[in-house]
């Protein structure tokens, strides 16, 4: 069906482009998609189409909220942000928190002496603004020139995007094609808004005021390639006699360069004044008159742009000029010489004395060359920028300030400053950029080492394992004696790389230098780079290895939390991963850092899968993945994606899985990325034994495995923990010998102390595939004690086997509460094939097994944690405080819970939630 719309008789060529904008407006139901991202080249239309769709959203009843980026104000932390919440603030709905928050970063309240602003806090205030205000009026925000917004704004803006379900909201975002913030380039639907139709763009060209004929219609046609915004202009030059200059064979230049050179043609005519004014809007990157007034005194900037406005240049209104279209800033800009471009800065630096953040940014724009005091005010604008979260504004004013800095070895320090920074705003290639300019200014072996350190880091989380480590091992044995506080914090980085790699020779390198540094520097990272080698075997020392580093941790230390958050996870002690990982989580929003919370979250998805915590797995494992994708942090991107799928698959959804599974792959050497290759194998095994192609599935677990004479792990840890579904898939394939090869190899590597999730796999493996009665001991083996509690989901396959050996033995009395305890785990982790599978052993066993849907199966995960609080009595301004809501919000979400349960009276939501097991 078409829209709901006429086709609109202005847009010309556009009617797919409408339509899905039609589409996205109707969204704010929670119908479908409620984040668009318009693509295109300057002057394909984007900013007609946002306007429009503002319209649209007035007549259909949505407020607009809106924020067009300015290259002026690119620097200045959470200026776009400011921008779009205006109309919203001060925000007294709010609670006090999330206020305050909102307060400090965006500049309301002065606030000296406090601590850093929480980047989530942040985060979740802006949300909860929005979310407040929507439930009062569906809200569309639109985001025009989006290539221009601060960096801070948009990892704001991409928060909120992937948080709009279940509120009455709407997101249209405009940048230019090459430009795409990284928050948006990837994940959500795009429409390029691409070159007219020939047809269409003939009518176009037809409709202006001098429409061309002849030979010059066909030249302007072939120029403008399609380009609405050359199909107006490029008219205009030919009606003034100017046809484009050096289209007859002159130098060949990009499309875009030539339109900003044709936007400037109107210049020369103008009057000295008005192109004094219009440069002085272009400088300040702002829209704002009073700044223009207060920078010219001297002159009527009102009317100097008078001209400018006759002939279609600017637009003034309501106290801002604005260009017709970004591009002619640009043509106005780069028509102006330096000396022309430099007064204008300085003239604009001094109106802004009171604003030393812009002021700062004008002067460096202004500065000849290196200028020792306009780089200390750029770095204290960092520091400022910082203390308020805003850590990619501080990058940028710092890698700035580097530039004009002349003193050689300061110049180093404000790069390594700027990569850090960077690094806590969570931007990986950047710190790579950066910590790279740092060797060539400094002989500082600590300067160059730190620098290497943050280089790996960057490479390390992109996939780039060997060059990561060629980096932090170099390090880490360069600054074993002489500095081994250092090297032992490299070694603890370069871990992760060597985990993820999985390479033997990188383990044997880690272990060398290891041996060489003094370990009692920092048992934290000892403790995790010494687990991370083999974490089977020596499990002993190991276990006092963590013990130290728990004894040593500081609560409050994003490094030892990290550490040891990897070394209990990898060591099976997964409760304590969880606990420490979740407390890492909490340390990393108090200090307002996004740049480790990827990696982090990550691993406690892995954690709260392995503990049987699946839906907090799925939402952890998401986060992670939108926040690996902004970051650029491609081993997590595709670990959560793995990680998803697996979900997926062992909840039912095979087909789906299987896609997501290669999808997340595609174009990517896992070779490289050992313990992604097996994790990649596994989900697609288990999609496949859920589908019930059992050869498959045995061949996607096989793979996890050599194929040598004695099989080996492909990953020296994860490949074990395999074994038992390995087995399960031999068994139903017919390839019970081959299996059998793999785990006699296995156990013969092993040493005896090994963990009990590891010992509890290894019996599961060994009961499937044993011909004999030893069977029975193996499955009771891998069930004893209540250490394997800790691993509720392998402890019911393990049941669910054992019942169905029993019973196949007619055992059915002895197999039924092994299959009542599998079928309730099942459930609970809506691992629907093992439940359907479990049922049906138990009525083959004279014990009938049934499940009753609910309708709270129908909530959302929001949706069911604020019906949960509600029906313990929490009044919903509790449950916002505790959620990090608005009341209004809450408000509006148990509006649509009690229809979907079937209810009208909060007295209800108790009851109606028993009626399906909790999640």
């Amino acid at each position: 069906m078409g829209p709901d719309y006429p086709a609109d008789p202005g847009i010309l060529g556009r009617a797919a482009e409408l339509s899905r904008i039609g589409e996205l407006l109707g969204a704010v139901d929670g119908t479908g998609p409620q984040v668009l991202v318009l693509t295109g080249e300057p002057g394909a239309g984007k900013s007609t189409l946002v306007d429009w769709a503002a319209d649209q959203g007035r007549a259909r009843g949505l407020r607009t909220l809106r924020v067009r980026g300015s290259e002026g104000e690119a620097g200045l932390g959470l200026s776009g942000i400011h921008q779009l919440l205006h109309p919203l603030l001060p925000g007294d709905t709010l609670p006090a928190r999330q206020r305050a928050s909102l307060d400090r970063a965006l500049g309301l309240t002065a606030a000296p002496g406090e601590v850093t602003v929480d980047q989530l806090s942040l985060c979740i205030g802006v949300l909860a603004l929005i979310g407040d205000a929507a439930a009062r009026r569906p809200l569309i925000l639109l985001v025009d020139d989006a290539q221009w917004l601060d960096l801070g704004s948009v990892d704001v803006l991409g928060f909120v995007a992937r948080r709009l379900e279940d509120k009455p909201v709407v997101m249209l975002l405009a940048a230019r094609e090459e430009s795409v913030p990284a928050r948006f380039d990837r994940d959500f639907p795009q429409v390029t808004v691409g070159p007219l139709a020939r047809a269409a763009a003939g009518l176009l060209l037809d409709a202006q005021p001098n429409p061309p004929r002849g030979r010059a219609r066909t030249q302007i046609l072939q120029q403008a390639a399609g380009n609405p915004l050359a199909l107006i202009e490029l008219p205009r030059a030919l009606a003034r006699g100017r046809t484009g200059g050096g289209q007859d064979g002159g130098t060949a230049l990009p499309l875009t360069a030539r339109l900003e050179n044709l936007f400037a043609a109107d210049l020369p005519g103008l009057p000295e004044s008005t192109r004094e004014a219009l440069l002085l809007v272009a400088a300040a990157g702002t829209e704002h008159l009073a700044d223009l007034l207060r920078a010219a005194p001297s002159l009527d900037v009102v009317q100097a742009l008078d001209p400018a406005e006759h002939v279609g240049l600017v637009r003034i209104g309501d106290g801002q000029v604005l260009f017709r279209h970004p591009l002619i800033r640009s043509a106005v800009y780069q028509a102006a010489s330096f000396a022309e471009r430099r007064q204008a800065h300085l003239a604009l630096a001094s109106a802004l004395a009171g604003e030393p953040d812009r002021r700062a940014w004008h002067l460096a724009a202004a500065a000849t060359g290196q200028d020792a005091e306009v780089a200390d005010a750029l770095a204290e604008s960092a520091e400022r920028a910082r203390a308020r979260g805003g850590y990619a504004a501080a990058a940028a004013a710092l890698e700035r300030a580097a530039d004009l800095t002349p003193a050689p070895e300061l110049r180093a320090r404000r790069l390594l400053m700027a990569a850090q920074a960077a690094m806590f705003a969570g931007h990986p290639q950047w710190v790579g950029e950066i910590s790279g300019r740092v060797g060539g200014l400094t002989q500082d072996a600590r300067l160059r080492a730190e620098a290497s350190l943050l280089g790996g880091w960057a490479l390390g989380v992109t996939l780039r394992h060997d060059e990561a480590l060629t980096l932090l091992l170099g390090v880490a044995e360069a600054t074993a004696v002489s500095a081994p506080d250092l090297a032992i914090g490299t070694l603890a980085t370069a871990a992760t790389s060597v985990y993820n790699s999985g390479a033997a020779f990188h383990r044997t390198e880690l272990r060398r230098i290891g041996a060489v540094i003094d370990e009692t520097v920092d048992p934290t990272g000892l403790a995790w780079s010494q687990a991370a080698i083999d974490p089977h075997r020596q499990r002993t020392r190991l276990l006092g290895l963590l013990k130290d580093g728990l004894a040593a941790m500081s609560p409050d230390s994003l490094g030892d939390l990290t550490a040891l958050g990897g070394t209990t996870w990898i060591l099976d002690e997964t409760e304590q991963a969880v606990r420490i990982l979740g407390r890492t989580m909490d340390v990393i929003r108090r200090a307002g850092s996004a740049g480790t919370n990827a990696t982090v979250t990550q691993a406690l998805a892995l954690a709260l899968f392995e503990s049987g915590s699946w839906t907090a797995a799925q939402d952890a494992a998401d986060d992670a993945f939108w926040m690996a994708t902004e970051a650029g942090a491609d081993n997590v991107t595709l670990g959560s994606c793995i990680l998803q799928a697996t979900l997926r698959a062992l909840r039912g959804d095979h087909a789906v899985a299987r896609t997501q599974a290669m999808e997340a792959v595609r174009g990517v050497d896992l070779r490289r990325s050992l313990s992604l290759q097996v994790r990649h194998r596994h989900a697609l095994g288990m999609a496949a034994f859920v589908a019930g192609d059992h050869a498959d599935a045995y061949e996607q677990l096989r793979a996890t495995f050599t194929r040598d004479f004695r099989p080996a792990p492909v990953h020296y840890h994860a490949s074990l923990y395999y074994l038992g579904d390995l087995a399960a898939a031999a068994v139903r394939a017919g390839r019970g010998d081959d299996a059998r090869t793999v785990v006699d190899a296995v156990e013969h590597s092993l040493e005896p102390d090994r963990s009990p999730r590891l010992a509890a796999v290894l019996h599961r493996a060994a009961a499937l595939l044993s011909d004999s009665d030893d069977a029975e001991d193996h499955f009771r083996a891998a069930l004893a004690g209540s250490a394997v509690d800790c691993w509720p989901f392998e402890k019911a396959l393990t049941q669910l086997d054992f019942g169905e050996w029993l019973r196949r033995r007619r055992r059915s009395a002895e197999a039924r509460p092994h299959l009542n305890a599998a079928l309730e785990c099942f459930q609970r982790l809506d691992a629907r094939p093992w439940a359907d599978r479990t049922a049906a052993e138990l009525r083959a066993a004279g014990a009938p097994a049934t499940t009753t849907p609910s309708a709270a199966g129908e909530l959302t995960a929001q949706e069911r944690q604020i019906a949960e609080l509600a029906a313990q009595g929490l009044t919903n301004r509790d449950i916002a405080a505790r959620l990090y809501l608005s009341p209004r919000t809450v408000g509006y979400h148990l509006h649509k819970i009690f229809p979907k349960l079937g209810i009208r009276a909060r007295a209800q939501l108790r009851d109606a939630l028993s009626q399906e097991p909790p999640q």
